[in-house]
């Protein structure tokens, strides 16, 4: 069957990766489209789309945003994008190449040969597979996972995961318009919301490599967020359990 495949790149400044990420993006074998968010990037990352926009007519799609409004409201625009124009599965993924374009294959398999609902890129599923980090980000990142695991359940190694392939059906029963995070915990409100849900989930590894151009978007406001988050999450799933968005509507 010929899915309709759609990877979403948000970006800020990432005028040092975004054309050779859309050139390999492009050159995969099974007509993967890409939809880049810019959140109005002063260093002309919006203005470089376009460009690739007249070689790849059919298959490059941009949607810019006036300032930089976060990651998780980046993802949720393309969410509901993806689902008006009815594609059949829909991957984040980063610019800067920390993410293997190449990977992408194998989450699709995941999910449509192995009839998983979410394929979720790890780091950490067959130990700490991580090049160029630092060990104390590294260390943070492991047990950030394993701080989510111990206080929500969720069965995943890595939980803050930003590489991934979701059928529509998960973005359809997810109420996307209550999800509340933007950085590092939108990431795992997502996994964590799917699992809710009775969404089947697997971790296939990979190999992250940190960004070799272009500067890093991490702040300590996004750990903060995430160290909050994981309690008020699995507080409100005892109190308010999560039901599916039965309409299918993305509003």
């Amino acid at each position: 069957m010929n899915h309709r495949k759609l990877v979403i790149i948000p970006t800020f400044n990432e005028k040092e990766n975004i054309v050779d990420m859309i050139h390999a993006v492009m050159n995969l074998e099974g007509g993967f489209e890409l939809l880049v968010i810019d959140d109005g990037s002063p260093d002309g990352t919006g203005n470089l789309v376009k460009s690739q926009q007249v070689v790849f007519p059919d298959r490059l799609h941009l949607l810019e945003r006036k300032g930089k409004l976060g990651l998780g409201t980046a993802y949720i625009k393309g969410f509901k994008w993806a689902l008006e124009k009815d594609y059949d599965f829909i991957f984040e993924m980063d610019a800067d190449f920390s993410h293997n374009p190449n990977d992408l294959i194998r989450l699709y398999e995941a999910c449509a040969d192995r009839s998983f609902d979410l394929a979720i890129g790890s780091r950490y599923i067959t130990g700490v597979n991580v090049v160029n980090w630092p060990m104390g980000r590294v260390l943070m990142s492991y047990f950030a996972s394993v701080y989510v695991k111990f206080i929500t359940g969720l069965p995943v190694k890595d939980a803050t995961a930003g590489f991934k392939c979701y059928h529509k059906s998960v973005l359809q029963g997810i109420k996307l318009d209550e999800i509340r995070f933007v950085g590092y915990a939108f990431q795992i409100e997502m996994k964590f919301t799917s699992w809710k849900l009775g969404f089947k989930l697997v971790e296939i590894p990979i190999i992250f490599t940190d960004r070799t151009k272009g500067l890093s978007k991490m702040s300590p406001g996004i750990f903060k967020e995430a160290g909050f988050g994981v309690i008020s999450m699995k507080i409100k799933s005892i109190f308010n359990p999560y039901q599916a968005n039965q309409s299918g509507s993305t509003e």
